[in-house]
């Protein structure tokens, strides 16, 4: 009969070395609050070393293990970085898991030279199409950690709201490189702890909607960022979120963000249906939200082939837009400018080139003056379809705009239009206005470096 062997606890002996624990210290203190918890708990070194080699404590001690080195640390510590398995096998909330999920996909996120551990997970365009249930109760919201005392109320959900909006104007202006980190440090060292306190049950709601704008927020970067498997996971969490505050509007606007997503990478029917279910989960949006989710779908449907239906639901948007009032949104905002942009696309899968370009044009010359990362987007596209057209100086014009705001921004988005913009231009390189444009391209590049 083979011994079974055991694989050691190399994580939880790391967090016992930066605790400046010993194994008898660790013992007494995983003791001392038990009995906080109410828990007559009995360790010693030796069993300290057992977990150390491997072996793996029940479910309650490891919470408190977790939140001892949580204390000491003062930091979130989850199962994942304490090397145990999460406690699935007791009556801990489901809401835990989702929490501690957020805490190392965030942690990942924070410190950019760690990404590449995050990358490694594909986007699945075999997912099936999450459902807004809506079932969130108070009591199975995670309760605060034995012996805790902090408390939140409506001031600390109006915190997590407003540094949303601040993140998605530094996006807008500078990025996602630079507001991706931001937003994961603040997820991480502040809203999760907010999430884990002492609540009423109307500010444990709120204050779960909040947190999930603010995953959806991280995920549309990490989407813009070209980190699809990463940016897949933060916006399932932010579905888990809004589901358990029951906020539809979160809800719907992810689903919607899913299947942008889906159309960037070319599943037009898995944008199609990601698209007609944050419709359907929104039964009283309001009309700027009624646009922005008809909008989407009308790009999805075009991918699909079906234009008539497209056709039909621009009309749908334009109205939509016509009913709405003129507040800007940082979250989930659609103008004319994003119409347009929305138009293009289905005169582009319908084969009008020209009727797509012009639509192009219209939407730049709407666009609010603030979102440069936003034009980025729309000059490179813009050039890469009057290109298409056989526009080669209309087309390095819009480059050259492009390169304007590219400077400025920091987001691999970017990176890739500007890789396209080079490889396009190269069987032009001969061209006059081409060879007016390499002196920039280059110069640009360099800085880049």
């Amino acid at each position: 009969m083979t011994k079974r062997t055991r694989t050691p606890n190399e994580n939880l002996s790391l967090l016992l070395e930066q605790a400046k624990w010993s194994r008898s210290q660790f013992a007494l203190i995983v003791n001392r609050m038990g009995a906080e918890a109410g828990m007559d708990l009995h360790y010693d070194q030796s069993a300290v070393s057992h977990w150390v080699r491997g072996t793996v404590p029940n479910p309650p001690v490891r919470r408190l293990i977790l939140e001892a080195f949580s204390r000491k640390l003062h930091r979130p510590v989850t199962h994942s970085e304490a090397g145990l398995p999460p406690a699935v096998s007791d009556q801990a909330p489901s809401g835990i898991d989702t929490v501690e999920e957020i805490v190392d996909l965030g942690r990942a996120d924070m410190d950019p030279s760690r990404r590449g551990l995050m990358a490694a997970g594909l986007f699945s365009a075999a997912l099936a199409v999450p459902l807004f249930s809506g079932t969130a109760r108070a009591a199975d919201a995670p309760s605060a950690a034995p012996g805790k005392t902090a408390r939140i109320g409506a001031g600390q959900v109006e915190s997590v709201r407003i540094m949303t909006d601040r993140i998605a104007d530094i996006l807008d202006d500078l990025g996602g490189a630079h507001a991706r980190p931001m937003a994961a440090a603040f997820l991480v060292n502040t809203v999760v702890p907010w999430l884990r306190a002492e609540a009423t049950d109307a500010v444990r709601k709120d204050m779960w909607s909040a947190a999930s704008d603010l995953v959806y927020l991280t995920g549309w970067m990490a989407m813009y960022e070209r980190d699809h498997g990463t940016a897949q996971t933060y916006y399932l969490k932010a579905l888990k979120l809004a589901d358990r505050a029951e906020d539809h509007v979160t809800y719907c606007r992810t689903l919607r963000g899913m299947s942008l997503q889906a159309s960037n990478l070319g599943y037009g029917p898995l944008a199609l249906e990601l698209a007609d279910s944050a419709a359907e989960a929104a039964p009283k949006a309001g009309p700027r939200l009624q646009a922005f989710l008809s909008g989407q779908q009308a790009h999805a449907a075009s991918m699909v082939g079906d234009h008539r239906r497209a056709r039909s639901l621009l009309s749908a948007t334009e109205s939509a837009l016509m009913r709405a009032d003129n507040r800007r949104e940082s979250i989930g905002g659609y103008d004319q400018s994003a119409y347009a942009f929305h138009t293009s696309h289905v005169l582009y899968e319908g084969k009008d080139l020209p009727g797509s370009i012009k639509a192009l044009q219209h939407a730049l010359r709407v666009q609010p003056t603030n979102e440069r990362q936003g034009r980025v987007h729309f000059h490179a596209v813009l050039a890469q379809r009057q290109l298409e057209h056989g526009h080669l100086d209309a087309a390095c014009e819009s480059w050259g705009r492009f390169l304007d705001d590219y400077e400025l921004v920091s987001s691999a988005r970017g990176d890739e239009h500007f890789d396209t913009m080079r490889l396009r231009l190269k069987p032009h390189r001969n061209a006059r206005a081409v060879r007016r444009l390499a002196t920039r391209v280059q110069a640009v590049a360099a800085l880049k470096a």
